[in-house]
């Protein structure tokens, strides 16, 4: 009984300390190896237009206020293009796709 309470309590503490809302992203650390494949994939394809390193978009999104828990939506609006954007899903392969977004998740850092 007094190990089912606790376990109780100690979910109840878990809920009530972390606030979850349908815009939270999921906890992910991509790799440093990922974020460097990233990086370098966005100065060759992306900065044209979102800028270098996502600061001063010449009129695209701006990438570092996408939301992050939106993954799917990238990925889609990447491989099948949006707006004035050209799909890159012919030209990129999923994995750099994925290491694109770990990039812009991680909001240009590496």
């Amino acid at each position: 009984m007094r190990a089912s309470l606790a376990l109780t309590s100690l979910g109840v503490a878990v809920l009530t300390c972390t606030p979850a809302t349908a815009q939270d992203p999921p906890v992910r650390d991509f790799a440093t190896e990922q974020l460097k494949i990233g990086a370098e994939i966005y100065a060759r394809n992306c900065s044209p237009c979102h800028g270098a390193r996502m600061l001063d978009p010449q009129g695209a999104a701006d990438l570092k206020k996408f939301p992050r828990g939106e993954r799917e939506r990238f990925i889609n609006s990447v491989t099948r293009g949006k707006n004035q954007m050209p799909p890159w899903g012919d030209l990129l392969k999923p994995e750099e796709v994925e290491a694109l977004w770990a990039y812009v998740a991680a909001g240009g850092k590496i």
